[in-house]
């Protein structure tokens, strides 16, 4: 199975092979959230299913609801903080096997932002085990230039499957573990949001502007070339190799401004062969809702 990136070549040749796979698209806008499943509806891959960053990937809890801000407990419980917690395994399971997600089948994802929002997906179904996940290199566009057919309008439903959940393929780390290490060499922060954002010089989205104590930066624009695909693994090797100026690649935590755009630099990582690194999904945005927090500026 493929794991990390498919082009769009290789998922044409099983797609013609009738090879047991699921596709996912997962456009988003976080200014206009109806703008993907607007995206989706115009044009996407035939057969794709459209996984919706607010409703599929994300819990409930902190949605501003009817009669204040809805807290999600019980089965719904979030595995995470922010503004986009993720769901818990098993919820995600659920929704994995409403759409007929079975653990024998090849994921793809691809998006139409640069995979900032498919990357989510990549990382969720490694956390609930399923390592058969790959991201289409270039998107939904790299397909289209290759050539590739999209449909449009609402693809029919897949009968209900019983997506199994297997040991965690991807780390999670809280703001608890987040803060025992703060300042420790085992411990690297890198924060995926824009420069001004990380200096705390602009805060278009969260109460509190700057960045974690000791965590260095990295847009996670960065990672892909002019073509809109990653950068060659080797590139993305010297690069971080740059970035990271010694420190060891396992001790690298992951975060951004809610958990999303973070991917990009893990998946770019594990490309660059450095590994899988860990993921702080609640990112900034949980990381000052407790107020006695240490912020940096600059």
């Amino acid at each position: 199975m493929y794991t990390t990136l498919i082009s769009a070549e290789q998922l044409q040749a099983l797609m013609a092979d009738a090879k047991p796979l699921r596709i996912f698209d997962c456009s988003f806008d976080l200014m206009q959230p109806h703008a993907g499943k607007d995206q989706y509806l115009l044009a996407h891959l035939p057969g794709a299913v459209y996984a919706n960053l607010d409703t599929d990937l994300s819990a409930r809890h902190g949605v501003p609801g009817a009669h204040g801000v809805v807290t999600a407990g019980g089965a719904d419980q979030p595995a995470s903080g922010g503004r986009h917690p993720l769901p818990n395994r098993e919820k995600f399971a659920t929704w994995l096997s409403s759409v007929g997600f079975a653990n024998t089948l090849q994921a793809v994802v691809y998006d139409r932002n640069g995979a900032n929002y498919c990357g989510r997906l990549w990382w969720m179904l490694k956390w609930a085990g399923h390592e058969g996940v790959a991201i289409l290199d270039g998107g939904l566009q790299a397909w289209q230039a290759a050539g590739g057919a999209v449909a449009s309008g609402e693809e029919a439903s897949h009968f209900q499957s019983n997506f199994e959940l297997g040991p965690e393929r991807a780390t999670l780390v809280d703001a608890g573990q987040v803060s025992r290490q703060l300042g420790r060499p085992t411990h690297t922060l890198i924060d995926a949001r824009a420069p001004a954002r990380f200096r705390g010089e602009v805060e278009p989205l969260d109460p509190v502007a700057g960045h974690i104590p000791g965590a260095l930066n990295r847009f996670f624009g960065q990672n892909m070339g002019a073509d809109g695909k990653f950068k060659p693994a080797a590139e993305l090797r010297a690069e971080f190799d740059a970035l990271l100026g010694g420190r060891d690649p396992a001790s690298v935590v992951h975060h951004c401004g809610s958990g999303v755009s973070a991917l990009p630099n893990l998946v770019a990582m594990e490309i660059s062969g450095l590994g899988r690194s860990g993921l702080y999904a609640g990112s900034w945005s949980d990381w000052v809702s407790e107020p006695d927090r240490p912020v940096a500026l600059g």
